[in-house]
Formats: C-alpha cells, sequence, structure tokens
C-alpha cells in the first residue's frame, strides 16, 4: 500500500505565518534531505508536534485579534467620555452635575482599564510570537530524534544537544516575558477594580440607570 502524506490543517492567514516561521533563520534546521527519507511511520510520530505548532499559530491568531477588540473598546469608551464631559456643561441643576461628573469618573476610569488591559494584550501577543518560536524549535528537536531513530542517512550528523539548547534558550525567554505579564496584569487588575468601584457608586446615584452590569 502507498504511503500518503499528512498535514494539520490550518487557516490560509495560519499558513502563511507558518511558513514564515519554518523558513526563518539563525537557529538549527533539520535538512530537507534527511527529512525526505523519513519513513511514513516516522512521520506519524511527528503529529503531534506538528499540531502543537500549529496550535501555537491558533494562539498567536487569538492574541492580534484581542489586541484589535481592545483598541475598538478604547475607542468606544473615549467616545462615551466625551458624551459625560458634555453632559457636565449642559447639565441644569446640582444633582444632574454630579450625575454627570460621576459619569466623567466612571469613563476615565474605564479608559484607564483598558489601555492597562491593552498593555497585558500587546505583551501577550509578544509572547505568543515567542511561544510561536518555542513550538517550532520543540518541532525541530523531534525531527532530529525522529530522523536518529529510523537511522535515516545523514541524521548521524545532527546533535540532538545542540537542537535541545534551542528549546532550553526559548523557554527561558518565555519564562521571562510570563514575570512581565503578571507585573503588568496585576496593574490592569488594580485598574478594572478601580473602574468598578466608580461604575458602582454611579449605577447607584441613578438606581441603576447608568453604569448598571445590566446594561452594559
Amino acid at each position: 500500500m502507498r504511503a500518503t502524506s499528512f498535514r494539520v490543517e490550518l487557516p490560509l492567514a495560519s499558513l502563511a505565518l507558518l511558513a514564515l516561521v519554518v523558513g526563518g533563520c539563525g537557529a538549527r534546521r533539520v535538512p530537507n534531505d534527511v527529512l525526505e527519507k523519513l519513513p511514513y511511520e516516522s512521520r506519524i510520530e511527528l503529529l503531534e508536534a506538528e499540531n502543537e505548532l500549529a496550535l501555537a499559530v491558533d494562539h498567536l491568531d487569538e492574541a492580534g485579534n484581542e489586541v484589535s477588540r481592545t483598541r475598538d473598546a478604547i475607542r468606544r469608551a473615549k467616545d462615551r467620555r466625551s458624551s459625560a464631559k458634555d453632559e457636565v456643561g449642559d447639565a441644569k441643576d446640582p444633582s444632574s452635575r454630579e450625575v454627570s461628573q460621576l459619569a466623567v469618573e466612571e469613563a476615565d476610569a474605564r479608559v484607564e482599564f483598558l489601555r492597562a488591559r491593552q498593555r497585558v494584550n500587546v505583551a501577550n501577543e509578544s509572547l505568543q510570537e515567542i511561544e510561536l518560536g518555542c513550538a517550532r524549535e520543540r518541532f525541530e528537536l523531534a525531527r532530529v530524534n525522529v530522523a536518529r531513530k529510523a537511522k535515516v542517512k545523514g541524521s548521524e550528523g545532527l546533535s540532538p544537544e545542540s537542537f535541545e539548547k534551542q528549546v532550553k534558550s526559548c523557554e527561558a525567554e518565555v519564562a521571562g516575558h510570563r514575570k512581565e505579564i503578571k507585573e503588568k496584569q496585576q496593574k490592569a487588575d488594580a485598574a478594572k477594580t478601580d473602574w468598578e468601584k466608580r461604575r458602582t457608586v454611579l449605577a447607584k446615584k441613578t438606581f441603576d440607570a447608568r453604569a448598571s452590569p445590566y446594561v452594559e
């Protein structure tokens, strides 16, 4: 029976990104002439590493989408703040002016929270780029091990240790980046708490007519 090739189905955009990563330079790669000699059974052993690579591409795509969504949310929050400021100037009595001012404070806090969250999102997008690189390095390591296990001609000259070093170096970079994200997340959580407090004050003042979780 003739062996058929295997592949992981990916969106077109992800395929393009994956091709970019696979074609990257500066790191050790298993030569194509070695890969072409892999028997079908050995290729099957690479499925897990290939799927991990595909998943890393998806995570990077989603991280980019979250940056875009939050960018839109910031724009809407700024519009809301501008409208709240206009209401302060248009207020006809002290009570209306107080409510309008609380609305401005809530809107300010909302914008600050979203900006803090966006800093986390941008950092996470960078992290996912690094994670994608790590998945690629693990994929290359898996290729080396499979090729050597199958005793493919040319694989004897490949050193698993050098490929393992690439993986460890990348994973160390991920660990450092995660630490930075954790610090940004703490600031975003504090900003969210402040916004929620101001939103609650405004909601109570207006009997849930404004800034209530039920009308967000």
